[in-house]
């Protein structure tokens, strides 16, 4: 499936203004599809899958990155090691002008200490994610602009009338690319060969940890979780690993894009703030295959795993989103010791802000926007929206600045 990504303007602004360009993301996100789609004619591919590239680069990384017409894509940049980085590093530290490289990697850059640090104020980095729902739907996906411009546009929104099915059905699917060309019933086994291929090929080679099936105990132990408070003395207990290990193989998954965790936020809206973070698996489709849940199961509105879910895919759809959005903004959590939290939110880089509920329910309930509300009382004018994103298929207000909003809108608004 040959979509068009949002992604794209920023990865071109990124390669017109910085000397190297750092693509990062999942295994099977789009990242060399994006890239290949954008050298028009120009530059030299190079993929270090290739064994005989991978010597070469590994051979003599000076005249490897010294041969080509820029820019010069590496794609899989991890598996060349610290002396390719730095040769790319004395490369551009002779010449200063832009576009010269775009390293691309399925592992996160910037927890690999030999390639951030040496990269650091050379490189600008550029997110690709499996698709988003917006980019499925052919629209812009601006949610995150949206609301932090207020309330209008969202009590303007006209919503498509999105059955609760067809958004299980989407929360069951995921992003992937190559999962939407797939039928329903070949889903389960890519998601399963995906899972294997990743941890054994990246974790075994960045790391050389090669216990597989504890890296998959744990992320199942994880999935269990997904969009819920972390507290890894659980995940020990629940685990037949060694503390460090625990950690240790937390750490890994993060680095593939498996898992994710999202940091508190803290406004000094009390004095009980928790601080952990709160863990999801990285795409919904795969949480769910995880879980072992189909849309048919998370019908069923006793099982506790449908929130989460909806959760997961809230945030992997936001998440994404932040990849282009032209505003500047974070993405967190809040929650007290005394039982007030708010599932997501989302903090602009000049202090404003805007909570979000997840329900899975079509009706909505004025319980829900209770914390909302603490919020917005707390923080006065820089609140600009409280929102319910629910099942249903209306825009109801529940007070001011607060707004019952169907899940839709993340892609339809």
């Amino acid at each position: 499936m040959l979509l068009k990504r949002a992604v794209e303007s920023r990865y071109r602004d990124t390669v017109a203004s910085r000397r190297v360009t750092v693509v990062t993301g999942p295994r099977q996100s789009g990242k060399t599809t994006l890239v290949r789609s954008q050298l028009a004619g120009t530059g030299t591919f190079r993929t270090l899958d290739d064994q005989g590239v991978l010597d070469a680069a590994l051979a003599d990384p000076s005249g490897f990155v010294t041969l080509g017409q820029r820019p010069l894509v590496i794609d899989e940049i991890q598996r060349g090691g610290e002396a390719l980085v730095r040769a790319i590093k004395s490369a551009v530290d002779k010449d200063s002008g832009p576009g010269q490289f775009v390293l691309t990697g399925s592992s996160n850059f910037l927890t690999v200490p030999t390639i951030s640090e040496s990269l650091a104020g050379r490189a600008g980095f550029v997110e690709v994610w499996p698709f988003t729902q917006s980019e499925i739907a052919g629209t812009t996906g601006n949610f995150i602009d949206s609301v932090l411009d207020g309330t209008p546009a969202l009590s303007e929104h006209r919503p498509s009338g999105l059955r609760r099915r067809d958004m299980l059905e989407r929360v069951c699917a995921g992003g992937y690319p190559e999962v939407h060309q797939l039928p329903v019933p070949q889903r389960a086994a890519w998601f399963r060969d995906y899972v294997r291929t990743t941890i054994e090929r990246d974790v075994v080679e960045l790391s050389g940890i090669r216990k597989v099936p504890e890296m998959n105990q744990l992320l199942r132990l994880f999935a269990a979780r997904t969009g819920c408070e972390l507290v890894m003395q659980n995940v020990i207990n629940d685990s037949s690993l060694e503390r460090q290990a625990v950690y240790d193989h937390r750490a890994w998954l993060e680095t593939i894009y498996l898992v994710c965790t999202l940091p508190s936020w803290s406004r000094n809206l009390t004095r009980r703030v928790k601080k952990r973070p709160k863990v999801f698996i990285a795409d919904p489709g795969l949480a769910s295959w995880l879980l072992g849940k189909t849309p048919d199961a998370l019908e069923n509105p006793t099982d506790p795993a449908t929130g989460q879910l909806v959760e997961t895919f809230v945030y992997a759809e936001l998440r994404r989103q932040l990849s282009w959005a032209t505003t500047e903004a974070s993405l967190f959590h809040w929650q007290d010791r005394d039982g007030a939290e708010v599932d997501l939110v989302i903090e602009a880089g000049d202090g404003r802000i805007v909570g979000l509920e997840v329900k899975s329910g079509q009706t909505p309930r004025r319980e829900w926007f209770r914390w909302l509300e603490l919020m917005r009382d707390t923080l006065g004018s820089q609140f600009i929206a409280g929102i319910t994103l629910y099942g249903g298929n209306q825009v109801l207000p529940f007070g001011d600045r607060l707004l019952a909003v169907p899940i839709s809108a993340l892609w339809e608004l």
